[in-house]
């Protein structure tokens, strides 16, 4: 074995993974999240930091799309991984490594990808040819003294300016968006409350996001730091709340399909809120629950369960960061049709979870949820999603987000709010 082999060995051993988990498949992604922490690998963030894409369930057109440009960008050596059901895990892993290790197709697929970014086509604003919009002031070029009964047309290369596309109207504008280099979108302008202008940034978060509800998409507009305007929509969703069935047939033990328990899902929403405010060991904690209430481990269940009751009661780290975060009163849950749990801001709701989870790890049956005529059961509708953010800070909606017992498979439409 040389040099080269025993580096890549230890490389595969602390590969990272990029996560992509298709609305429904909830039950694939906790199996693969356990094997990945059994194997020691780790989750990545972005493309460019994982050795391997891994997408749970079969994603419909808008999230291949997707999917496919997340591929595109992650660098070489990188391995795909497409697992349909909790079965399918552990040889999609086994897969996995075998590909890391095999030279000869990466060698292969490098030579296959472009060799050239692709580069939107909004960067190119319509073909402008060689216009620089960087050294070109379009504020000081007035069209109204511009006499075009002595401009020579004749003169005039309509073949690098495109007229078709360009908006004498506002050289700024390009479709609303101001666009930087590299087809970056920039802030335009919006009138704020006291009837000025300010610059308002479109920023949407997710579909593939870290601890972030599968496949939905929050558009938000933003003045300084501030969401004035929020749009909601899913991409790929499902009715239903089932994951795949046994894969080919395969008798490998793993998570039943079917509906996710109460307990497992506010484990898992507990271990989003957690990671995002920072407290690594007890997201540790959530997740070793959700993981043995997963697989029917009642013991260790309930040592998990209350290691995590135990060390959220006294963080004061959890304090300082869930206090204030989206405060909704009862006159506020009325409006909006939301449960009664949700009452209290986001620190509140995470206690409440706890002691939740802990109950239901001691064979406890889950409290009945008071709340308003309006909601079916006690999940919060993803639809309400626009007017519970708007007004809170950019740096706080994805912790408001993961505070919130949400739907988890919600249907495809899109709501805003304004």
């Amino acid at each position: 074995m040389g040099l080269s082999d025993v580096l890549a060995r230890l490389a595969v051993r602390a590969a990272q993974v990029l996560v992509v988990e298709v609305p429904g498949h909830w039950a694939t992604r906790m199996e693969l999240e356990r094997q990945l922490l059994h194997r020691g690998w780790r989750p990545a963030w972005t493309p460019a930091d994982a050795d391997m894409l891994a997408v749970c369930g079969v994603p419909g057109p808008e999230l291949s799309e997707l999917v496919d440009r997340l591929w595109e960008q992650m660098p070489g050596p990188r391995v795909r991984a497409d697992i349909g059901s909790p079965t399918a895990v552990d040889a999609a892993l086994e897969n996995a490594v075998a590909l890391l290790l095999d030279t000869p197709h990466h060698r292969a697929d490098a030579q296959e990808r472009a060799q050239e970014p692709q580069i939107p086509d909004h960067a190119d604003h319509g073909g402008h040819g060689g216009m620089d919009h960087g050294e070109m002031d379009h504020g000081e070029m007035d069209h109204g003294e511009m006499d075009h009964g002595e401009m020579d047309h004749g003169e005039m290369d309509h073949g690098e300016m495109d007229h078709g596309e360009m908006d004498h109207g506002g050289h700024g504008g390009h479709g609303g968006m101001d666009m930087a280099p590299g087809g970056i979108p920039l802030a335009e302008g919006g009138e704020d409350r006291d009837g000025l202008e300010m610059d308002v940034l479109r920023l949407p978060l997710g579909p593939v996001l870290p601890f972030w509800p599968a496949g939905l998409v929050l558009r938000c507009s933003l003045q300084g730091d501030v969401v004035v305007e929020a749009e909601a929509s899913v991409v790929d969703g499902r009715n239903d709340t089932q994951d795949d069935g046994e894969d080919d047939g395969a008798a490998a033990a793993g998570p039943r399909p079917g509906p996710a328990p109460a307990a497992v899902v506010a484990c898992d929403q507990v271990v989003a809120l957690l990671a995002l405010a920072g407290a690594e060991d007890a997201a540790a904690c959530a997740r070793h629950t959700r993981d043995a209430l997963l697989h029917g481990d009642q013991g260790a269940a309930r040592d998990a369960a209350e290691r995590l009751h135990r060390t959220v009661r006294r963080s004061r780290l959890l304090r300082w960061s869930l206090r204030g975060v989206l405060p909704l009163d009862t006159p506020a849950l009325e409006r909006h049709g939301l449960p009664r749990h949700c009452l209290g801001d986001a620190h509140e709701r995470l206690l409440a979870r706890v002691e939740r989870i802990r109950a239901e790890a001691y064979g406890a049956e889950p409290a009945a949820v008071t709340q308003p005529a309006r909601t079916n059961d006690g999940a919060v509708p993803w639809a309400v999603l626009p007017d519970l953010v708007t007004g809170l800070e950019l740096a706080s909606v994805r912790l408001a987000v993961a505070s919130l017992d949400l739907e988890p498979h919600p249907a495809v439409q899109a709501v805003g709010h304004g």
